[in-house]
């Protein structure tokens, strides 16, 4: 099984400062999850316009992230409330 980094959108800082803490260290710990188990998880694109982008659902959170299989590297785009999503 193969290692990956993660790297963080410059947005994710906006996207925890306004969540309670325990909530953002999970999301982040959920991150670490994502990339210690990429060969074990479906990554389905979150829609055809947008082929690399997957999400991942933690509570009414999602986690939004890219994989570049070459530089082992898991792109975490954004973490978003899913009722803001509806909207």
């Amino acid at each position: 099984m193969a290692w990956y980094r993660l790297a963080y959108r410059p947005t994710i800082l906006n996207d925890l400062a306004n969540l309670e803490p325990a909530m953002a260290q999970r999301l982040l710990d959920k991150t670490k999850w994502i990339a210690s188990n990429i060969d074990n998880l479906r990554h389905e694109p979150i829609s055809p316009d947008l082929p690399d982008l997957s999400k991942y659902a933690v509570e009414d959170w999602r986690i939004f992230y890219s994989i570049d299989r070459n530089d082992h590297l898991v792109d975490i785009h954004g973490f978003i409330r899913q009722k803001e999503l509806r909207s």
